[in-house]
């Protein structure tokens, strides 16, 4: 889903696309060329599995900021993108009262589902991906479904290379200027019982071109508690005592993904319906 009319001024977005790319050729471009050399990446001749072709740093802004601990950023960088984070938490919060009018839940109930003891966890994951000489065996970014809640993207409005998986067929998110991608991760699909799903998606390397992506991501606290939520889970099953989907702390099942991410999240789902007569749930629930 693409959001043009979602409140955040052009004028930052503006700001921030070309701090982003500058900050990329300034303090990274060359880091980035030297792991490509020292892998001998321009010259594989199979498929590469284990690699993605992106250059890669990440900001923490809930519960606790780390902006201020990321080296090379500039002060001026650094305040654009707490300014850009504040519009995004916001955005993310209102995408969630907006699923859960959409699936007759009380307002609020998705924010206070992830909140936990410390409230949500929001980062922001600013990639780059130069052009790539082998496109068809380096991926820029290997298939795969977010493990979190809320993905925000804001992408390159020139160069292309974001696909979804839609009935079977890679499909093209093709760039649209001042847009942001909203894309569904894992938690939500389980608290929502599969009424809203997970997406697979990946990135597609190009020869030319160096395509921006900043995805930011809201997810639940490391201690909440994830299950679908009663209202959705049908009532026969309900009596059974079966629901679709398992319940899990986010923090087990982030460690989880780690090992998993770029595998089916089926697996992941059963993984942790195993754990759920474990006995570290009610202990960490309620750490």
């Amino acid at each position: 889903m693409k959001l043009v009319n979602h409140g955040i001024p052009p004028e930052l977005m503006d700001t921030v696309e070309r701090m982003t790319k500058g900050h990329y050729k300034k303090c990274m471009e060359q880091r980035f060329k030297e792991l490509v050399a020292s892998k001998g990446l321009e010259y594989v001749e199979t498929e590469v599995h284990d690699l993605d072709w992106e250059s890669t740093f990440h900001l923490k802004h809930l519960p606790v900021s780390n902006i201020s601990q990321i080296p090379d950023l500039d002060d001026d960088y650094r305040k654009v993108m707490k300014e850009f984070a504040v519009n995004l938490e916001k955005l993310a919060e209102d995408l969630m009262d907006l699923l859960c009018e959409n699936l007759g839940l009380e307002k609020g109930y998705l924010k206070k589902a992830f909140h936990g003891s410390n409230g949500p966890n929001f980062g922001t994951k600013v990639s780059n991906y130069p052009p790539c000489p082998k496109p068809d065996l380096i991926k820029g970014l290997r298939a795969h479904t977010d493990a979190g809640g809320i993905v925000l993207l804001f992408q390159d409005d020139k160069v292309s290379g974001l696909q979804l998986l839609k009935d079977g067929q890679w499909v093209d998110v093709p760039p649209m200027h001042h847009s942001i991608v909203v894309n569904l991760g894992d938690q939500i699909e389980v608290i929502t019982n599969g009424k809203y799903k997970s997406v697979l998606h990946r990135v597609v390397a190009q020869t030319d071109g160096n395509r921006m992506s900043i995805a930011s991501f809201y997810n639940p606290g490391s201690d909440a508690v994830i299950y679908p939520a009663p209202a959705l889970v049908e009532s026969k099953a309900e009596e059974a005592g079966e629901a679709a989907y398992p319940k899990f702390v986010f923090e087990d099942y982030m460690k989880l993904y780690a090992a998993l991410k770029f595998q089916a999240k089926e697996p992941r789902f059963q993984a942790m319906k195993a754990m759920e007569s474990g006995p570290n749930l009610e202990s960490i629930a309620t750490a």
